[in-house]
């Protein structure tokens, strides 16, 4: 597999996952609640994945993760361009100087 369609794997991955703790976990609050709980509610997908693109469910949880942390850093990125050119501290006068 290609470095390409491993991405784009990567994608469908967080993507199907994704939708589904949508689905299984909606109404709960992630930060009060256990990563096991989270874990395991999501395990019949992540099972689901395995098999059908012949890996293993540890491999599915590392490449969602790994997509996930990339996902999270163009959030970011867009967030912050849309921000402005502030320092570090958010300083809203160093913005106005453009």
């Amino acid at each position: 597999m290609d470095k390409e369609e491993f991405k784009k794997q990567n994608r469908y991955i967080y993507e199907k996952v994704s939708t589904y703790a949508d689905e299984v976990l909606n109404g709960i609050d992630p930060q009060k609640t256990q990563i096991s709980f989270q874990l395991e509610k999501l395990k019949p997908m992540m099972e689901t994945l395995a098999i059908e693109l012949e890996t293993t469910v540890e491999d599915i949880f590392i490449r969602y993760m790994d997509h996930a942390s990339v996902v999270s850093v163009g959030e970011e990125k867009k967030f912050q361009s849309t921000m402005g050119n502030m320092n570090s501290y958010g300083d809203y006068m160093e913005f106005e100087k453009f």
